[in-house]
């Protein structure tokens, strides 16, 4: 096997940063659930294990059929992490091409989220692993949103990003020819529990701190509110962005679900 050079070394270490990973065209992926959900769905440039995990997992290093394979120390694997505690295996993968809305199939006929300003890296893995449990394969993001590609991300999906299609766009000139309903997030509006919701349409979510821009709020053609209960009692002042993305979706589904029986 090829030995690990200070510069591939460097290289791995500096995908934490944005900057590096637009540079290279190249992403990590941490761990051995995280790699083994991503093998095969991702062309994998470097993969790194220790000698045992390559001896333990020849199925999944085949999947991955990486350009270069290197059996790293403890010592080298703790040196390129971007983990606090180093993993056995770490996968360097290549950005695949961006999409493009209108080169998605059926796009319009399904149920889309969208994310303006979503800054927190977690929020927008768990968002992205929340989509893939309830059949949603794209996610429309502003160019203001945090990098799909960025570390805590990938590892906070779970394995998710293989399934789940994350666009970048001008958010507000797509929504503008939706063809269907948007739909929109907001601390006043209607009671989610009792709007009528349909099978395909976009759900926007906003910033964590500033909800929906205004911008975007003047695309949203049906506003949503998930109301605390009971209605007079103290609360919160707002849920998670993720928690209401897991709440709404929820709710999208289980109309779905009802109708169908």
């Amino acid at each position: 096997m090829p030995e690990i050079t200070n510069a591939i070394r460097k290289l791995v270490r500096s995908l934490g940063e944005a900057k590096s990973r637009r540079e290279n065209q190249l992403f990590v992926s941490e761990g051995m659930k995280c790699v083994r959900d991503t093998a095969g769905h991702f062309s994998c440039r470097y993969l790194f294990a220790k000698s045992t995990w390559l001896d333990t997992n020849a199925d999944i290093v085949k999947s991955l059929n990486a350009s270069e394979v290197f059996q790293a120390s403890a010592a080298d694997l703790e040196r390129m992490t971007q983990l606090s505690t180093p993993p056995q295996v770490i996968a360097v993968y290549e950005i695949p091409a961006q999409l493009k809305v209108e080169n998605i199939d059926n796009i319009f006929n399904e149920l889309v989220v969208a994310l303006d300003r979503i800054q927190d890296p977690g929020n927008l893995g768990t968002i992205i692993r929340l989509c893939d449990w309830m059949g949603v394969t794209t996610i429309l993001a502003s160019q203001e949103t945090v990098d799909v590609w960025s570390p805590k991300v990938v590892q906070s999906t779970m394995g998710a990003i293989a399934r789940v299609n994350v666009v970048y766009c001008d958010l507000v000139e797509t929504l503008k020819n939706w063809p269907s309903t948007v739909y929109g997030t907001y601390l006043h509006a209607p009671s989610i529990y009792t709007a009528d919701l349909g099978a395909s349409g976009i759900i926007v979510f906003g910033n964590e701190g500033q909800g929906i821009s205004d911008a975007v709020s003047k695309c949203v053609t049906q506003r949503l509110l998930i109301p605390s209960f009971p209605p007079d009692r103290p609360t919160s002042e707002s849920l998670n962005v993720a928690t209401a993305a897991a709440i709404t979706l929820s709710q999208f589904r289980s109309r779905q679900m009802r109708s169908r029986n």
